[in-house]
């Protein structure tokens, strides 16, 4: 019996909103075929699987500056390294925020 890997996971430390999160992440998946739930999105197909789970919403403040923030947890399943890699790029790349 040949057994699957283990999921594998990356946890970020983000500044987001769940309001900003579901609005920006179908772009971030190349999809809107995912499940909402309440703290996150699973979107499931092919065999693969991803859930991005948020954590609570806060407000950071660095002297002045209030920023929200929000820890973010994906966990891929079922992904290829090139896959998983190319799904990071992408989510990434959209939630970059300062152009920097």
């Amino acid at each position: 019996m040949v057994k699957a890997p283990a999921p594998f996971i990356v946890e970020k430390e983000m500044a987001l909103t769940y309001a900003d999160f579901f609005r920006i992440i179908p772009r971030a998946l190349g999809s809107d075929m995912f499940e909402k739930t309440d703290s996150g999105v699973v979107l499931v197909g092919g065999g693969k699987r991803l859930e991005i789970t948020l954590g609570k919403e806060r407000i950071r403040q660095i002297a002045l500056m209030k920023i929200p923030a929000c820890h973010v947890r994906l966990e891929f399943t079922g992904y290829t390294d090139p896959e998983r890699k190319a799904a990071l790029d992408l989510f990434d790349r959209i939630f970059q925020k300062g152009g920097g």
